[in-house]
C-alpha cells in the first residue's frame, strides 16, 4: 500500500513539473505571443473605427460590437476622456461601445496609431503573464452645424496571457490564450 502511494505521489509530482515547465513561456512563443497580442489590439482598433462610424449601419455595429467583446477578459473596462472634464470615466466594455455607436456626432472618425508594448510579459501569481500595451486614439468628432471636437488620447491596454486547454479529436492540447484587459486613460491634449 505504501509503495502504491510513494508511485502516486511521484507521477503526480513529476506531472506537475511537467505542467509548470509548460507553463513557462520560451523565447519563440514569447515573440508569437507579442504579435498575437499586438494583433488583437489592432483588431480593436478597426472594430472601434466601424462601430463609431456613423455610416455603419445599426446591425453591422451590433455584429462588431460582439466579435469586439471577444477580445477580452471578463470585467475589462474602458477609460474615456475628454478636454471639456477633468474627469476620466471607466465603463464595461458593451456599455462603452454601445455609447460610442450612439454618440451625439454627424461624422465619427476614430483612428489609433503608435502602437507598441511598454512592459515586457511579467508572470504573476496565478500563473498568467501580464503586460501593457500603449497606444495614441484620435478622435474627430463633427455635427452638421459645424461643431467640431478633436483629441489625442493616450491608452495604457492591459494584455492577459493564459495558459488553456482545448480538446481536438480526443485529444487535449494546451495553448496560450491572449485577452485584453483594462484600457486605461494616460493623457488626453486637443488633436
Amino acid at each position: 500500500m505504501r509503495k502504491t502511494l510513494s508511485i502516486i505521489a511521484a507521477l503526480l509530482f513529476i506531472s506537475t513539473g511537467t505542467l509548470l515547465a509548460q507553463d513557462e513561456i520560451s523565447p519563440s512563443r514569447k515573440q508569437a505571443i507579442d504579435s498575437l497580442a499586438l494583433e488583437k489590439v489592432r483588431d480593436l482598433s478597426k472594430y472601434i473605427s466601424i462601430i463609431g462610424n456613423k455610416d455603419t449601419p445599426w446591425s453591422e455595429a451590433n455584429r462588431v460590437i460582439e466579435r469586439t467583446l471577444e477580445l477580452f477578459a471578463d470585467g475589462a473596462l474602458m477609460g474615456v476622456s475628454s478636454l471639456n472634464r477633468e474627469e476620466i470615466k471607466y465603463y464595461g466594455v458593451r456599455e462603452y461601445l454601445e455609447r460610442l455607436m450612439a454618440l451625439n456626432y454627424d461624422k465619427v472618425n476614430i483612428s489609433w496609431y503608435n502602437i507598441q508594448y511598454i512592459s515586457d510579459l511579467e508572470r504573476q501569481p496565478d500563473g498568467r503573464y501580464v503586460g501593457v500595451i500603449t497606444i495614441y486614439q484620435r478622435f474627430e468628432g463633427t455635427t452638421e452645424e459645424g461643431l467640431r471636437y478633436v483629441d489625442v488620447t493616450k491608452k495604457d491596454v492591459t494584455v492577459y496571457v493564459e495558459r488553456k486547454t482545448t480538446q481536438i479529436s480526443g485529444r487535449i492540447i494546451g495553448f496560450w490564450d491572449v485577452l485584453l484587459g483594462d484600457i486605461r486613460v494616460s493623457e488626453t491634449k486637443p488633436g
